[in-house]
């Protein structure tokens, strides 16, 4: 996932930097939602870890 985000990243920059702003926009706006969707798995893994609860991993 964290590959996936990276990637994303470096696609909205280069896009940015060749004028091809609509795609920027959109790589970054892929990006924006995967980073919160990994920061909202490492909270819960946090929570569950400070409750004790045996993670699957």
């Amino acid at each position: 996932m964290l590959e996936l985000l990276i990637a994303l990243v470096v696609i909205a920059v280069v896009a940015g930097a060749l004028g091809f702003s609509g795609i920027a926009a959109g790589a970054a706006n892929l990006a924006k939602i995967v980073f919160f969707v990994i920061l909202a798995g490492i909270v819960i893994l946090l929570i569950l870890g400070v409750l004790g609860i045996a993670a699957i991993f």
